[in-house]
């Protein structure tokens, strides 16, 4: 130790150019400063990113006396849980070490004992510390965190916290503290953090596998949820794999709108590039589906079938699993489990309900996403993004003849062969709702989207369309625009194209119609939104092809139906004439982006 110390001393003094301070007071203001500084390093920087904490709330200092876990063999130190921060469940969780110091348990260097073990090697201390932590979770009416140091077979303790726990045991604990009477079911409530709350709505890992697995890399966490499949690289296997009862892993360099039906039938979705707004972030999102992106460390060897990431060669077929949530990507099958609402799950979301106010609705653009909406407990959905139904197979075809028709007839025939897509998806949503309102959003994005980008898919694509590479490609750089989320899009595609819109008002009336004669109970009011609205004027004109059309098509049913027609408010331009455009309308709805 002698050595030691005077090899740390030699050192200190090559680092700093000065001899290692013996004055007791400046070693413990130098430690003081330490501590100061450690605000503003980079690590805790992201620390309080990930947590919400504000810069502004700055650190403090706690000076106290040292006590020695490492004094001799009656001596230790440890952390220990008054539940388990893994599963919830009631009991002390934690590890020691014997004859050591706080920073050898969380450093690894040498295996603790579980915390019961104390029992046996030093029962009166144990019995002490037991006490000790049921007095420290009562006073403080949550899960603690507790560090202690035993000290020749004295107890002390170091600190407790709220501990840390995953997203089933913080369910778990605020349930079982309102079955012991310690919180309020209203309390409860607030304890869990929302983002728990969603990824329990997402499969999860299986908490004991996950345990034992270590993540070889990370990327994005843009989709919560847990996926776990064999490697795949082409959307068109991750078809064919699913299509024979495999679950798959998709990974891509990037996605793009040919790959959607892969992604669809993926467990999870890994890419190398893209951020948190990429279409393999978006559309995964929109589906359900965990996706991990923008994983810059894989190096993607996509027409040999392999990746490389942490140094081990990752083959088609091989085992990955993924956490949408974290961003992590382990390289080995790690069990997932289906979330499910029931147990204390329903038991709190019963308890938010009848706290809250507001109605809650759910976006939704599936009659597959709608059942599960309705499933967790959606009262309607907010926002059905009628794009999203265009990206499969025979509907992307014809959403790429009516972009490259050079005459409105043409075009109507391409809108032709979308209505009845459109029309048995709205209507099996409104089967699944049961009365429930839904908000529909007519076409929104740029035109350029539902277009191929790479040479091999452009000319594949041309084939498939009857036209040459160069007139697609003609099409596709007239689409280009310098701002595609101001330009021609949403109403503007109505402005341009009419009979864009009286096709999807076809599609959402006879849908709501023909529903509504099964289920007369259900009493559908449909919402047709329409987006990305600028000014009155142009609201006024795509409205009155809407209202002409679905008025045409009630009267010729001889039905009674109302309906509504609403825009978004979702630029500059529609908030500084919000009063002008709300004189022409039933509705009015605040941008979920907003």
């Amino acid at each position: 130790m002698k050595e030691l110390v005077k090899r740390f001393k030699e050192y200190y003094k090559e680092q700093k150019g000065t001899d290692f301070p013996t004055d007791p007071k400046t070693q413990m203001m130098e430690a003081v400063k330490a501590v100061f500084r450690s605000w503003d390093n980079p690590r805790a920087n992201v620390y309080r990113r990930m947590n919400d904490i504000p810069y502004s709330w700055g650190t403090a200092v706690n000076v106290q006396p040292m006590v020695f876990g490492n004094l001799n063999e009656n001596s230790g130190t440890g952390v220990a849980f008054t539940r388990d921060p893994a599963t919830g469940e009631k009991a002390l969780f934690g590890e020691y070490l014997i004859n050591a110091q706080g920073e050898d348990v969380v450093a690894g260097v040498r295996t603790p004992s579980k915390i019961d073990q104390l029992k046996q090697d030093m029962p009166q201390v144990y019995e002490q510390f037991a006490t000790i932590a049921q007095n420290l979770e009562n006073h403080y009416k949550d899960m603690q965190d507790m560090e202690f140091t035993i000290e020749n077979g004295k107890l002390y303790m170091l600190q407790t916290r709220n501990g840390k726990r995953t997203a089933a045991a913080a369910l778990k604990i605020a349930v079982d503290l309102v079955d012991e009477g310690m919180i309020t079911e209203e309390e409860a409530v607030l304890r869990v953090d929302p983002k728990q709350l969603d990824a329990l709505l997402h499969p999860q890992f299986d908490a004991k596998a996950l345990k034992a697995a270590a993540p070889v890399g990370a990327g994005l966490a843009a989709s919560p949820g847990a996926a776990c499949g064999k490697v795949v690289f082409t959307a068109e296997d991750a078809k064919e794999w699913a299509d024979k009862g495999e679950k798959v892993v998709l990974v891509r360099l990037e996605t793009s709108p040919e790959d959607i039906e892969g992604m669809a039938a993926a467990q999870g979705i890994l890419t190398v590039r893209g951020g948190m707004t990429s279409h393999a972030a978006v559309v995964a999102r929109g589906m359900g589906t965990c996706c991990v992106s923008g994983c810059g460390e894989i190096t993607m060897h996509a027409e040999e079938k392999y990746f490389e990431l942490g140094g081990k060669k990752y083959n088609e077929g091989d085992y990955i699993s993924l956490d949408g949530s974290t961003g992590k990507i382990y390289g080995e099958a790690v069990p997932t489990v289906e979330a499910t609402i029931s147990g204390d799950f329903d038991r709190f979301m019963k308890w938010a309900d009848a706290a809250r106010t507001l109605k809650v609705r759910t976006n939704a653009d599936t009659p597959r996403d709608t059942a599960q909406a309705v499933k967790f407990g959606a009262e309607g959905i907010g926002l059905c993004r009628t794009e999203h139904m265009f990206f499969e197979g025979d509907r992307i075809k014809a959403m790429r003849e009516m972009i490259v028709a050079k005459d409105v007839e043409t075009r109507k025939k391409a809108l032709a062969k979308i209505l009845p897509y459109q029309q048995g998806d709205f209507e099996e949503m409104y089967r699944v709702l049961e009365g429930r309102p839904m908000t529909i959003r007519f076409l929104d994005p740029p035109l350029h989207e539902f277009l191929p980008t790479k040479e091999e898919d452009i000319a594949e694509i041309a084939g498939e369309l009857n036209i040459t590479v160069d007139e697609l490609k003609a099409v596709i750089a007239s689409l280009h625009e310098f701002n595609p989320m101001m330009g021609h899009r949403g109403c503007r595609l109505a402005v341009t194209y009419p009979e864009i819109a009286e096709m999807q008002t076809t599609a959402v009336i006879n849908a709501a119609i023909t529903v509504n004669k099964e289920h007369p109970e259900y009493k559908i009011v449909p919402e047709i939104m329409i987006p990305l609205v600028g000014e009155i004027k142009e609201l006024k004109y795509v409205k009155s092809f809407v209202t002409a059309t679905a008025d045409k098509l009630i009267a010729d049913a001889g039905v009674e139906m109302t309906y509504k027609v609403g825009t978004m408010i979702e630029i500059p331009r529609a908030a500084l004439t919000a009063d002008e455009i709300a004189t022409c309308l039933l509705y009015t709805s605040p941008s979920p982006r907003d």
